[in-house]
């Protein structure tokens, strides 16, 4: 064994035993203040929303199944130059660690702030692999065949400081201190293995505001994600969990980022009319332009009095539409909100996260309709995107990615 492939094993074994060695001393310190008659202060217990937890081992990976939180940071890794396959076994057996216990509120080994790790605020960390990954790790083969950078779309305009990527990690929770805790110790236990390509941050309404299950709002003002499979049914595990191709990745899924500005400018100098037009529902309440309640299935075959389609056959939500169950999306998207440009505009738009058991079957049949033919094009635009194989979940004693890497 090299020093480089024993380096990170090796300083992981250390600050553990370090971690033992200064713990005991700490503890023997703050037995003789307490003989001294000084008393501190004991450490508040956080308050309820604070203290929850999402379980992180299991079939799946937490994240996707479950209701998005508040706030959220995606962020792409590229590997290394030295990395291989024991490189990105040795670091997922670490980031593993970091998240399973930042997740129940625990802090990770060689945390300098271990404070911050108390509040997990419903803390998930789920990882993705990028299709470069498969060639660095010697594994070609097993990478999904859809797995691959999107086709080229006539209303992109993407940038490269918002693309691609070998290693994702999104990290979601309640409390915005609690993901960039989280962010920072698990870049930093990266560093040896790879840098970071890119962060996007966003947020959704605040914990409480909306009960979980109710579609929320983007900053167009639109209800976005009324027709998603419902998490824990029969539509969404056909739709979302991986169950053919590579074997490894049954149970996991993939995951398609892209990153749309609004152009909110514009988009404020449109009536409502024209903007539930393009939409295909009323923006009031997300009911289609058919229907009463948001819920309602469109009838696209409806006609108005003067005998057109009520709903525009080029209405985002008529391109968006789908055969069957099994080729649905699940979209869990959260707005971002840049600092506005010197003359004021906004830089706002969202993080579109959709997951899905194949990219190539449902993602991009879907989204090939909407570049030909979208109304909404008017007013988005896609700059940033990138595609990501999530491994299914793991058992305590086992670590994300066993099943490719191990």
């Amino acid at each position: 064994m090299t020093d480089r492939e024993r380096g990170p094993v090796s300083r992981r074994a250390l600050l553990a035993g370090g971690a033992l060695s200064v713990g005991g001393a700490i503890a023997v310190g703050a037995a003789a203040v307490r003989t001294g008659g000084d008393h501190a202060a004991p450490t508040p217990a956080p308050a309820a929303a604070g203290g929850q937890t999402i379980a992180f081992h299991g079939a799946h990976q937490a994240g996707v199944e479950t209701p998005a939180q508040a706030h959220a940071s995606f962020v792409a890794l590229d590997l290394a130059a030295v990395a291989d396959r024991a490189a990105l076994r040795r670091m997922m057996l670490v980031l593993t660690d970091d998240a399973a216990r930042l997740t129940q509120g625990v802090a990770p080994l060689a945390d300098g702030q271990p404070e911050l790790a108390r509040m997990p605020a419903r803390l998930t960390v789920t990882f993705g692999f990028g299709p470069r990954l498969f060639d660095v790790a010697g594994l070609t083969a097993q990478r999904p065949s859809s797995l691959q950078q999107l086709p080229a779309f006539g209303i992109d305009k993407l940038q490269q400081g918002w693309s691609g990527g070998d290693v994702l990690l999104q990290i979601c929770a309640d409390d915005p201190v609690t993901v960039a805790h989280a962010q920072r110790m698990l870049v930093k236990d990266s560093r040896s293995f790879a840098t970071v390509r890119w962060v996007q941050r966003g947020f959704r309404n605040a914990r409480g505001t909306q009960d979980d299950g109710v579609t929320q709002r983007n900053v167009l003002g639109q209800l976005d994600g009324t027709r998603n499979p419902a998490p824990g049914s029969d539509v969404f595990a056909s739709a979302v969990w991986t169950d053919s191709g590579p074997a490894w990745l049954h149970g996991g899924t993939t995951v398609v980022i892209r990153r749309i500005h609004a152009e909110l400018e514009k988009w404020d100098a449109a009536d409502t009319v024209g903007k539930e037009f393009a939409v295909g529902r009323r923006l009031s309440d997300g009911a289609p332009l058919t229907g009463r309640l948001e819920l309602d299935e469109p009838d696209f075959n409806a006609k108005n009095e003067l005998g057109f389609p009520v709903i525009s056959e080029f209405s985002h939500v008529s391109r968006a539409q789908v055969g069957s169950d099994r080729l649905r999306i699940f979209r869990r998207p959260y707005n971002y909100d840049e600092p506005p440009g010197a003359d004021g505009t906004a830089d706002s738009g969202l993080v579109f996260a959709s997951y899905q058991r194949d990219i190539g079957e449902q993602f991009i049949p879907i989204q090939r309709k909407l570049d030909d033919a979208d109304l909404m094009n008017e007013w988005i635009t896609p700059i940033g995107s990138a595609v990501f194989a999530v491994p299914p979940g793991c058992e305590p004693g086992g670590w994300i990615g066993q099943s490719l890497l191990g």
